[in-house]
């Protein structure tokens, strides 16, 4: 959870993960939607997948990159769970 929150926890990132929301992308493509090198965005990437929020997948020479919604489905999951444990914590 930690990686999780270590990744959203960048603008750039959030931005990537937005993109992906729309359509699977490969680096390229994520890459001239930013002013930066490409090395930079290949940081962002990998700290995205070491979060498992997107996945990766070699297509021809390309690698493309897909949002990984079982891993928001367990951040929503564990926050209202929080949020719950919290809300039971005051009545004590």
């Amino acid at each position: 959870m930690n990686d999780v929150f270590y990744a959203l926890s960048d603008p750039t990132r959030r931005k990537i993960l937005k993109m992906l929301k729309d359509a699977d992308l490969n680096a390229g493509e994520i890459a001239d939607k930013f002013d930066m090198k490409k090395p930079s965005i290949s940081h962002h990437l990998n700290a995205l997948k070491h979060a498992n929020l997107v996945t990766s997948e070699k297509r021809g020479q390309n690698v493309v990159y897909s949002l990984n919604t079982t891993v928001f489905q367990e951040i929503v999951e564990w926050f209202f769970d929080f949020v719950d444990r919290s809300d039971g914590d005051e009545n004590k």
